[in-house]
Protein backbone atom coordinates (compact mmCIF):
# COMPACT_ATOMS: atom_id res chain seq x y z
CA UNK A 1 0.00 0.00 0.00
CA UNK A 2 1.67 3.41 -0.76
CA UNK A 3 2.43 5.33 2.18
CA UNK A 4 1.18 8.89 1.31
CA UNK A 5 3.54 12.24 2.75
CA UNK A 6 2.54 13.36 5.92
CA UNK A 7 -0.35 15.62 6.14
CA UNK A 8 -0.42 18.69 8.25
CA UNK A 9 -1.08 16.93 11.84
CA UNK A 10 0.89 13.38 11.32
CA UNK A 11 3.60 13.04 13.22
CA UNK A 12 6.83 14.41 10.96
CA UNK A 13 8.86 11.28 13.45
CA UNK A 14 6.25 8.95 12.19
CA UNK A 15 6.82 9.56 8.04
CA UNK A 16 10.33 9.71 8.99
CA UNK A 17 11.11 6.29 10.79
CA UNK A 18 9.99 4.81 7.27
CA UNK A 19 12.71 5.85 5.31
CA UNK A 20 15.30 3.09 4.69
CA UNK A 21 19.00 2.87 2.94
CA UNK A 22 19.01 -0.27 1.15
CA UNK A 23 21.74 -2.82 2.19
CA UNK A 24 23.24 -2.68 -1.09
CA UNK A 25 23.93 0.64 -0.49
CA UNK A 26 25.45 -0.34 2.91
CA UNK A 27 27.72 -2.69 1.29
CA UNK A 28 28.50 -0.32 -1.44
CA UNK A 29 30.32 2.16 1.53
CA UNK A 30 29.41 0.69 5.08
CA UNK A 31 30.53 4.87 6.28
CA UNK A 32 27.68 5.84 4.63
CA UNK A 33 24.86 7.79 6.83
CA UNK A 34 22.10 9.92 5.56
CA UNK A 35 20.80 12.68 8.08
CA UNK A 36 17.57 13.52 7.14
CA UNK A 37 15.46 16.59 8.12
CA UNK A 38 11.57 17.49 7.84
CA UNK A 39 10.32 20.74 8.23
CA UNK A 40 6.50 21.97 8.50
CA UNK A 41 5.51 25.81 8.12
CA UNK A 42 8.32 27.40 5.75
CA UNK A 43 7.78 31.07 4.69
CA UNK A 44 8.62 30.25 0.55
CA UNK A 45 9.50 32.82 -1.57
CA UNK A 46 12.33 34.36 -3.58
CA UNK A 47 15.96 34.94 -2.23
CA UNK A 48 15.86 37.51 1.03
CA UNK A 49 18.19 39.80 3.36
CA UNK A 50 18.18 36.37 5.24
CA UNK A 51 18.95 33.75 2.34
CA UNK A 52 21.71 36.37 1.30
CA UNK A 53 23.30 37.18 4.65
CA UNK A 54 24.03 33.33 4.93
CA UNK A 55 24.97 31.96 1.75
CA UNK A 56 27.06 34.92 1.44
CA UNK A 57 28.80 34.27 4.66
CA UNK A 58 29.23 30.78 3.29
CA UNK A 59 30.86 31.76 0.38
CA UNK A 60 32.89 34.18 2.59
CA UNK A 61 33.80 31.33 4.86
CA UNK A 62 34.61 28.91 2.01
CA UNK A 63 36.91 31.50 0.17
CA UNK A 64 39.04 31.62 3.68
CA UNK A 65 39.20 28.11 4.39
CA UNK A 66 40.41 27.25 1.07
CA UNK A 67 42.75 30.11 0.62
CA UNK A 68 45.90 28.20 0.51
CA UNK A 69 44.97 25.01 -0.92
CA UNK A 70 41.63 23.51 -3.04
CA UNK A 71 38.20 22.24 -2.03
CA UNK A 72 39.35 19.44 -4.08
CA UNK A 73 41.62 18.40 -1.15
CA UNK A 74 38.46 18.33 1.11
CA UNK A 75 38.59 15.31 2.88
CA UNK A 76 34.76 14.77 2.51
CA UNK A 77 34.98 16.09 -1.50
CA UNK A 78 37.30 12.82 -2.31
CA UNK A 79 35.79 10.42 0.00
CA UNK A 80 32.48 11.30 -2.27
CA UNK A 81 34.86 11.29 -5.69
CA UNK A 82 35.65 7.19 -4.42
CA UNK A 83 32.21 6.84 -3.58
CA UNK A 84 30.77 7.63 -7.32
CA UNK A 85 34.06 6.10 -8.70
CA UNK A 86 32.95 2.78 -6.75
CA UNK A 87 29.52 2.94 -7.89
CA UNK A 88 30.73 2.74 -11.53
CA UNK A 89 30.16 7.18 -12.10
CA UNK A 90 32.78 9.62 -13.34
CA UNK A 91 32.80 12.17 -10.39
CA UNK A 92 34.43 15.23 -12.86
CA UNK A 93 31.76 14.32 -15.53
CA UNK A 94 28.54 14.19 -12.56
CA UNK A 95 29.57 15.58 -9.61
CA UNK A 96 28.66 14.95 -6.16
CA UNK A 97 26.54 18.05 -5.16
CA UNK A 98 28.86 19.86 -2.51
CA UNK A 99 32.16 19.38 -5.04
CA UNK A 100 29.99 21.31 -7.33
CA UNK A 101 28.71 24.27 -5.49
CA UNK A 102 32.17 24.85 -4.30
CA UNK A 103 33.79 24.89 -7.34
CA UNK A 104 31.25 27.56 -8.16
CA UNK A 105 32.19 29.70 -5.21
CA UNK A 106 34.98 31.83 -6.72
CA UNK A 107 32.45 33.31 -9.16
CA UNK A 108 29.70 33.27 -6.88
CA UNK A 109 26.39 30.85 -6.60
CA UNK A 110 23.37 31.62 -8.26
CA UNK A 111 21.17 32.79 -5.91
CA UNK A 112 17.63 30.73 -6.59
CA UNK A 113 14.87 30.86 -3.64
CA UNK A 114 14.94 31.38 -0.07
CA UNK A 115 15.20 27.74 0.62
CA UNK A 116 17.03 26.47 -1.74
CA UNK A 117 19.52 29.36 -0.73
CA UNK A 118 19.61 28.68 2.66
CA UNK A 119 20.54 24.80 2.18
CA UNK A 120 23.66 25.45 -0.04
CA UNK A 121 25.07 27.62 2.47
CA UNK A 122 24.75 25.14 4.67
CA UNK A 123 26.30 22.20 2.15
CA UNK A 124 29.37 24.67 0.83
CA UNK A 125 30.07 25.47 4.57
CA UNK A 126 30.14 22.17 5.48
CA UNK A 127 31.58 20.33 2.44
CA UNK A 128 28.04 18.09 2.61
CA UNK A 129 25.93 16.93 -0.40
CA UNK A 130 22.29 18.79 0.71
CA UNK A 131 19.09 17.88 -1.01
CA UNK A 132 15.52 19.74 -0.43
CA UNK A 133 12.72 18.29 -1.44
CA UNK A 134 9.10 19.34 -1.75
CA UNK A 135 7.20 17.12 0.85
CA UNK A 136 4.25 17.84 -0.53
CA UNK A 137 5.02 16.45 -4.07
CA UNK A 138 6.34 12.90 -2.34
CA UNK A 139 4.93 9.80 -2.52
CA UNK A 140 5.30 7.50 -0.08
CA UNK A 141 8.62 6.83 2.48
CA UNK A 142 11.87 7.86 0.90
CA UNK A 143 14.58 5.18 0.30
CA UNK A 144 17.88 5.26 -1.14
CA UNK A 145 18.62 2.44 -2.63
CA UNK A 146 20.68 0.70 -6.30
CA UNK A 147 18.66 1.39 -9.51
CA UNK A 148 17.29 -1.15 -11.35
CA UNK A 149 17.20 1.09 -14.43
CA UNK A 150 13.46 1.17 -15.25
CA UNK A 151 12.68 3.94 -12.69
CA UNK A 152 11.34 7.39 -13.91
CA UNK A 153 13.24 10.51 -13.59
CA UNK A 154 11.95 13.93 -14.51
CA UNK A 155 13.70 16.15 -15.46
CA UNK A 156 14.19 19.12 -18.00
CA UNK A 157 16.12 19.23 -21.25
CA UNK A 158 16.13 22.66 -23.39
CA UNK A 159 13.71 23.76 -21.96
CA UNK A 160 11.36 21.03 -21.71
CA UNK A 161 10.29 18.35 -18.96
CA UNK A 162 11.42 14.67 -20.12
CA UNK A 163 11.25 11.47 -18.56
CA UNK A 164 14.59 9.63 -18.18
CA UNK A 165 15.90 6.25 -16.33
CA UNK A 166 19.15 6.07 -14.03
CA UNK A 167 21.53 3.30 -15.03
CA UNK A 168 21.60 0.06 -13.51
CA UNK A 169 23.10 -0.04 -10.36
CA UNK A 170 22.81 3.56 -9.89
CA UNK A 171 22.50 4.72 -6.32
CA UNK A 172 19.35 7.09 -6.37
CA UNK A 173 16.64 8.09 -3.77
CA UNK A 174 12.86 7.41 -5.06
CA UNK A 175 9.64 7.52 -3.30
CA UNK A 176 6.45 5.78 -4.68
CA UNK A 177 6.42 7.61 -7.74
CA UNK A 178 9.64 7.14 -9.32
CA UNK A 179 13.73 8.34 -8.67
CA UNK A 180 13.65 12.13 -6.86
CA UNK A 181 17.47 12.38 -6.42
CA UNK A 182 20.03 10.58 -9.03
CA UNK A 183 23.45 9.63 -8.26
CA UNK A 184 23.06 9.70 -4.79
CA UNK A 185 23.12 13.19 -4.45
CA UNK A 186 23.82 14.50 -8.40
CA UNK A 187 20.62 15.93 -9.83
CA UNK A 188 17.27 16.28 -8.17
CA UNK A 189 13.78 15.38 -10.30
CA UNK A 190 11.60 18.44 -10.87
CA UNK A 191 8.61 16.48 -9.32
CA UNK A 192 9.65 17.40 -6.20
CA UNK A 193 11.62 20.50 -6.62
CA UNK A 194 11.68 23.43 -4.02
CA UNK A 195 9.51 26.59 -5.17
CA UNK A 196 8.00 29.48 -4.33
CA UNK A 197 5.50 27.58 -2.93
CA UNK A 198 6.45 24.95 -0.97
CA UNK A 199 5.66 24.77 2.70
CA UNK A 200 6.77 21.59 4.21
CA UNK A 201 10.31 20.23 2.90
CA UNK A 202 12.57 17.31 3.59
CA UNK A 203 16.36 17.82 3.37
CA UNK A 204 18.78 15.08 2.94
CA UNK A 205 22.75 15.56 4.44
CA UNK A 206 24.64 12.87 2.79
CA UNK A 207 28.12 11.80 4.79
CA UNK A 208 30.94 9.61 4.46
CA UNK A 209 33.35 8.58 7.39
CA UNK A 210 35.69 11.83 6.31
CA UNK A 211 32.75 13.70 8.08
CA UNK A 212 32.53 11.79 11.58
CA UNK A 213 28.47 12.07 13.07
CA UNK A 214 29.53 14.82 14.98
CA UNK A 215 30.79 17.20 12.26
CA UNK A 216 27.13 15.77 10.50
CA UNK A 217 25.06 17.06 13.30
CA UNK A 218 26.98 20.08 13.84
CA UNK A 219 25.58 20.64 9.70
CA UNK A 220 21.89 19.46 10.35
CA UNK A 221 21.79 21.90 13.05
CA UNK A 222 22.98 24.70 11.07
CA UNK A 223 20.33 24.16 8.56
CA UNK A 224 17.43 23.89 11.36
CA UNK A 225 18.54 27.24 12.69
CA UNK A 226 18.97 28.75 9.00
CA UNK A 227 15.49 27.63 8.45
CA UNK A 228 13.60 28.59 11.89
CA UNK A 229 15.59 32.17 11.19
CA UNK A 230 13.96 32.56 7.91
CA UNK A 231 10.72 30.92 8.85
CA UNK A 232 10.02 31.82 12.52
CA UNK A 233 7.32 28.83 14.11
CA UNK A 234 8.83 26.29 11.87
CA UNK A 235 8.09 22.72 12.82
CA UNK A 236 11.54 20.18 12.09
CA UNK A 237 12.03 16.78 12.84
CA UNK A 238 15.44 15.20 12.28
CA UNK A 239 16.72 11.32 11.69
CA UNK A 240 19.83 9.66 11.50
CA UNK A 241 19.65 6.36 8.75
CA UNK A 242 22.55 4.17 8.46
Amino acid sequence: MSLPAPHPGTALDDWLARATVAPEITALRPDYRALLIVADGLRPGPSDEVSERRLAAAERAVTERYAHGSYEDDPHVVAWHEAFRAAGMKPRRTRPSADALLRRVPAGLPRINRLTDLYNAVSIAHAVPVGGEDLDHYRGAPRLERAAGDEEFVTTAGGEPVVESPGPGEPVWRDDLGVTCRRWNWRQCTRTQLTLATTRAFFVLDALGAMDDAALAAAGDALVEAVTEASPGVRTATRLVA
